[in-house]
Order: structure tokens, then C-alpha cells, then sequence
């Protein structure tokens, strides 16, 4: 039975949102077991459904659900899951409905076989494939962009699985990091243009390789990191060993989502080769540049805010302090009170130390600003807390645009950023100064230039035109899907 999803805390509302992670191991007897380790890591990158698909002695094994990934398995469902190769899937639905049916990853069979993949990204042109696919006679059984990728594979000539998914991802447009599995082979495949990450890893006991959203997962799993998967390249895993292919020709430059290291990214991951705590440390440090102010604290919007928070008060001096507390273990629900005007959204989530902030001038560092609304809720917080002045610092540039690449963000008119001044927004969230980094200053933190970034969110600059956004590309946030 379905589970219903619940609702977003106004903390989780008010921020970007990932579309999932992958996850796939081959070689080893635990395949499944570390699959689930694996999700366990990459948890932060998608909380709305959990699934893993085990290949043993030529059958595909599966098992999804609705939840994180401790809720969806446990030993008993593990024990289901035999096999030495597994691939794994967590979700935060960009395209296509929070329903059990949408979860991955996708599993099917066809006149090759089976096969499951899970894929990490947008398609940004699904909706005019799925129109195509469907007049071909094509039924559809998910409104996921994901399925149009195997309806596609059913119908593309090829001597083996890398061949026909290559032919497939030649008539796809966007962003994609996928993680397939065949009876006989773990595959992976990362975009042209390289919107999401992919890593290779291995096991140093068993010889066997993990596939994965990021390095941290491989830490967890206790494998060592190989390398990243290059954009455009297909890695084919089997019993003969690692097979890389330029499924397609790399874009240059890459486009990176810049916001993997801003906000997405576990901090302990590598990305690119770029370790996303410093480069987020680092972007502290061009804030505290661009933005000095006359305070006495730094106080960061937990979680995501503090590794920026440190980097500001290491580069000014500034004592640095906890002045919000967050409560881990609230989940992404509550009831909230009939009450109005307490910000209890906010409360259950923040609390504030008036023995830290009372009387003090404080310099308030969050990841980003998108609507404003949590931004204004946590202002109000500090200042009822006892804080003198409040400066409020994003360590990312002003939001101005959507994106279609993977990433959940409200349409341009919810975007506080694209309607609205800087003084405007400052009186708006109540704060006495408001500053963002810019978008050269962002380049200099990351500390790598000639990498490449999709930055399309701040100015404007979509790598892969979007003729008609709509319901095949941008879909709506997840509080208002049913």
C-alpha cells in the first residue's frame, strides 16, 4: 500500500532540492548489503523513496518503497536480495509524481534480457520523446522522465547492453548520471556536459567496484576512490573487468552543477576533484572579503551555512559561535499549532541561544536566499533572541532563474531574488545589511576555472536551450504534489 508523503518543514521548503542518488556494486558477495550502505551516505540527496535491484544467476531481484532509506529496508528485505552486483536508488522527485510507482530504479524485461537503471538528473526533453514514444504504441507506466530512457533502449539496435544504451542516450537531452544493471554487468553513464556527478570506486578485498553520487558513499562502503566518470563516458563492469567508452563526445567546457558545491554535496565528498568542505571554507573567505562588517559574532543557518560561517570568521577574526541549534531528529514533518505568527516551521527545526546573541551584532551566514520566507523567519528568531544588529550573508550568488537540469526550484516569479533589489530583500527578511557573493567571486572560491560550472541559476546561462518549460521540465515542489 502507498505510503502518503508528508509535507515539507518550512526549513526543507525554503531551499534547493536534489533529484536523488545512485548507487551500484559489483563483485562482491554483499552487493546489496552495500548498496544500502551506500544510500545510507547519499541519503541528503533524495528522502522521498528508496530502491535496490540484485542481479543473481541471471535474475533481477527488486525491492522499493516510499521513505528513507532505513524506512523502505531491513534484514528481511536484504535477505531477498541475493547476488554479487546490486544498483541502488534514492529520490527527490524533479519529474514525476512522489507516488510508489515512480520509484526506482526502473526494472525491466525485454527481448534482451532484463534490465535496471537509476538515474540522477532531467531530461529536459522527456515530454517530447514520451509524445513520440507514444504514438509508436509505447505504455508508459510511471510519469518519470527515467522510463523514456528504457522504452528507448527496447527499440535502438546493438551487439550488447553498452551499445543499445549508448544509441539510446544519443536521442536524450539534459542531464543524467545513471547506474544500470544487466544479468551480467554494472553500468554507468554520466551526461555530456557532466551536470551530475558520478564516481568509480573499488574494493580492495573482493576486487570488486562501486559506482557512485560521491566519494562519500565509497567511505562508508570501504572502498577506495578510482576516479571521477568522465562526462560523456559509459564504464561497462563485468566478470572480464572495467570497460570505459565515450558513449558521447564530452562537452567543453563541462558543466558541473555549481550547487553541488555550494549546498548538494555531502561536505566530506570530493567532487571533480574539488573536496567540498574547503571549497565551501573557502567561499567563506572571499565572503568575509567582499562583505566585511562591524560585528562580534559569526553565526551560521545550520547545517548548511557553517562550513561558509567558519571560512568568514577565519578570514575576519570574528569569533565564530553556534547561535542556532537545529534538532536532527525532527524528520521532514510536523503538525504545525493553529497559532500563527510563532514561526513554529522554523522553531521545530532552529532554536536560538540567547546567551549567545543577546546584545550582540551578528553576522547571520546561510547557503542561499530562494523565496525569503525561511530567510525572514530565522531573522525574526535571532533578533527575539536579543541580537543588537543582524547581518545577513548568502554564500551563493542571488537566485534569479530556474533550473531544468535536476534541480527543484520554484518558477522565476517565487524567486525573491529576480523580483526584488538587494535593499529591497534586506527590508523585506528584516536583517540591517543584506550581501551575496558574486558569481566571479564563487569561481574563485571553488578554486578550479578551467573545470567548468553550470551557474545557469544565477545568470541566466542555460547550457541546453529550454524551447518550452513546462510540466515535462519543471515540475512542481514537493509540497504541492499529491
Amino acid at each position: 500500500m502507498e505510503k502518503t508523503l508528508p509535507q515539507l518543514s518550512v526549513l526543507d521548503d525554503d531551499h534547493f532540492h536534489d533529484e536523488c542518488g545512485v548507487i551500484g556494486v559489483f563483485g562482491h558477495p554483499d552487493a546489496a548489503n552495500l548498496a544500502y550502505l551506500g544510500l545510507y551516505a547519499l541519503q541528503h540527496r533524495g528522502q522521498e523513496s528508496a530502491g535496490i535491484v540484485a542481479a543473481e544467476d541471471g535474475k533481477l531481484h527488486s525491492h522499493r518503497g516510499m521513505g528513507r532509506v532505513a524506512d523502505v529496508f531491513g534484514s528481511k528485505e536484504l535477505s531477498k536480495l541475493p547476488g554479487t552486483q546490486a544498483i541502488g536508488h534514492v529520490r527527490y522527485s524533479t519529474t514525476g509524481g512522489s507516488v510508489l510507482q515512480n520509484t526506482q530504479p526502473v526494472f525491466i524485461n525485454y527481448r534482451y534480457g532484463s534490465f535496471a537503471v537509476g538515474h540522477n538528473g532531467n531530461l529536459v526533453n522527456a515530454l517530447e520523446l514520451r509524445q513520440r514514444l507514444e504514438k509508436d504504441g509505447a505504455i508508459f507506466h510511471t510519469d518519470m522522465d527515467t522510463e523514456v530512457i528504457v522504452h528507448l533502449l527496447a527499440r535502438v539496435p546493438g551487439k550488447d547492453a553498452g551499445e543499445r544504451l549508448a544509441a539510446a542516450l544519443e536521442q536524450v537531452s539534459g542531464a543524467y548520471s545513471l547506474v544500470c544493471l544487466t544479468e551480467t554487468r554494472l553500468i554507468g553513464a554520466r551526461d555530456p556536459m557532466g551536470f551530475r556527478p558520478l564516481v568509480l570506486g573499488r574494493f580492495i578485498d573482493s576486487g570488486g567496484f562501486v559506482l557512485a553520487s560521491e566519494t562519500c558513499a565509497l567511505d562508508l562502503m570501504g572502498a577506495e576512490f578510482v576516479r571521477d566518470v568522465a562526462p560523456g563516458e559509459m564504464v561497462i563492469i563485468s566478470a572480464s573487468g572495467i570497460e570505459s567508452r565515450q558513449a558521447l563526445p564530452a562537452a567543453a567546457p563541462r558543466r558541473m552543477c555549481i550547487f553541488e558545491y555550494l549546498y548538494f554535496a555531502r561536505p566530506d565528498s570530493v567532487l571533480d576533484g574539488i573536496h567540498v568542505y574547503s571549497a565551501r571554507k573557502r567561499i567563506g573567505h572571499v565572503l568575509a572579503r567582499l562583505h566585511p562588517r562591524d560585528a562580534d559574532i559569526v553565526v551560521p543557518v545550520p547545517d548548511s551555512g557553517v562550513a561558509a560561517a567558519m571560512g568568514y570568521a577565519e578570514a575576519s577574526g570574528l569569533p565564530f559561535e553556534l547561535g542556532l541549534i537545529r534538532n536532527h531528529y525532527v524528520g521532514r514533518t510536523f503538525i504545525q499549532p493553529a497559532q500563527r505568527g510563532r514561526d513554529f516551521g522554523v522553531r521545530i527545526k532552529l532554536n536560538a541561544q540567547p546567551e549567545i546573541l543577546k546584545g550582540k551584532r551578528v553576522i547571520l551566514v546561510d547557503d542561499s536566499i530562494v523565496r525569503g520566507t525561511t530567510s525572514a523567519k530565522i531573522v525574526h528568531l535571532v533578533r527575539a533572541a536579543g541580537a543588537r544588529e543582524i547581518h545577513f550573508l548568502s554564500s551563493s550568488p542571488p537566485t534569479t532563474g530556474p533550473c531544468f537540469y535536476g534541480i527543484d526550484t520554484p518558477d522565476r516569479a517565487q524567486l525573491i531574488a529576480a523580483q526584488h533589489s538587494v535593499d529591497e530583500i534586506c527590508k523585506m527578511i528584516g536583517a540591517d545589511s543584506l550581501g551575496y557573493l558574486s558569481i566571479d567571486a564563487l569561481y574563485e572560491a571553488v578554486g578550479s576555472h578551467d573545470l567548468g560550472f553550470c551557474d545557469a541559476c544565477f545568470s541566466g546561462d542555460y547550457p541546453i536551450p529550454v524551447a518550452k518549460p513546462g510540466k515535462g521540465h519543471q515540475l512542481h515542489l514537493l509540497k504541492d504534489l499529491r
